[in-house]
């Protein structure tokens, strides 16, 4: 079973990443939710044209481009990109219902955030603990293990070091015998 701990925040992508978990932990302040889709982007026709900047775009496919920073945006590219929106939307609310099937989706699809506590309330997750505090309560009841890695390093590498230590050691100790001129 997969277990994933939020400290801070699993927000829209990142809710949608965690919700996969079969239990799914937050920390009581954690930011959970923002199941909704948002997109923004300023548009510079006004200004290009002002300033007699041509630009040009080409496309194969009627809406390989819908919207643009740089062209005059239409309203029929504008009402496809709302649709791309509202379909990435009720994907998005599909892939939260199907892992987290006792949520309501309506009512915590509208890009609403919770924090941790008010997130249990209405299923958002499934505990309330940190990921340090999660970590202790399963040491307790299981056998922990420590294990360190050390990457061991190679004779060249090994060698390396000790001669430039070692070079670094003769250059003080020949500063130290040889005189200073001081003309």
């Amino acid at each position: 079973p997969l277990t994933v701990c939020v400290d801070k925040v699993a927000a829209s992508g990142g809710y949608l990443m965690s919700c996969l978990a079969n239990k799914l932990v937050a920390a009581p302040f954690a930011i959970v939710g923002s199941i909704g889709v948002v997109a923004q982007l300023p548009n510079f026709h006004r200004l290009l044209k002002k300033h007699d900047i041509d630009y040009e775009i080409f496309t194969a496919g009627k809406y390989k481009r819908t919207v643009t920073l740089f062209g005059e945006n239409t309203e029929e590219g504008r009402a496809k990109f709302k649709q791309d929106l509202e379909e990435t939307h009720a994907l998005f609310k599909d892939f939260v219902a199907r892992y987290r099937p006792h949520v309501d989706i309506e009512s915590v699809s509208q890009g609403d955030i919770w924090y941790g506590t008010r997130a249990l309330d209405i299923g958002l997750i499934d505990a309330i603990s940190t990921s340090d505090d999660y970590l202790v309560s399963l040491a307790e009841e299981r056998k922990v293990f420590r294990v360190d890695w050390v990457e061991k390093k190679s004779l060249p590498e090994r060698l390396g070091i000790g001669l430039a230590s070692a070079a670094g050691q003769l250059v003080t100790r020949l500063h130290r015998l040889l005189p200073v001129n001081s003309a």
